[in-house]
């Protein structure tokens, strides 16, 4: 399953990268999300890139044709690669492990300034559940959820920025 989700953040691209080079701007997301035990792996941080592994338990809504193969609370990696172009537009990678679940997500990430003030921030995301024959109807019954979790990373975006 391939999702898009795109959020305009009315602050300039160089606000937003100096949040996304903050391995502390991170932890906040998440912990805002409600994620716990919240733990940086590693971190690289130069002024062109951001190399950030975090381990965190997170807890979610577990639909019926998924309780054999996800539990209520998860072991959760994510892997992040930033980079900042020439040109101003700043470009990503991740990928998200879930310790014991036979799923896979990674995607794109991008921050492209819209004027002087403001910018789009769009994360494009493949979910693949490796499940025969049911893994494509546990990815959709999990989408609502990961387009909510989306918008909050969004929103915890413009929290961290509003500071």
């Amino acid at each position: 399953m391939k999702l898009t989700l795109e959020h305009r953040i009315e602050r300039p691209v160089a606000e937003v990268w100096a949040m996304l080079r903050d391995p502390d701007a991170h932890v906040a997301k998440f912990a805002g999300m409600g994620h716990r035990d919240i733990e940086v792996v590693s971190s690289s941080v130069t002024e062109g890139s951001l190399d950030l592994t975090l381990r965190r338990q997170v807890d979610m809504d577990v639909p019926a044709i998924a309780a054999r193969f996800l539990q209520p609370t998860n072991t959760v990696t994510s892997v992040d690669h930033w980079t900042r172009a020439d040109d101003g537009t700043l470009a990503g990678s991740y990928e998200v492990d879930i310790k014991g679940v036979p799923a896979e997500t990674r995607g794109t990430t991008s921050v492209v300034p819209d004027g002087e003030e403001a910018c789009t921030y769009v994360i494009e995301l493949d979910v693949k559940v490796k499940v025969p024959m049911v893994g494509d109807r546990i990815a959709k019954a999990l989408r609502p959820q990961i387009e909510a979790q989306v918008r909050e990373e969004f929103a915890a975006a413009d929290t961290w920025l509003a500071r």
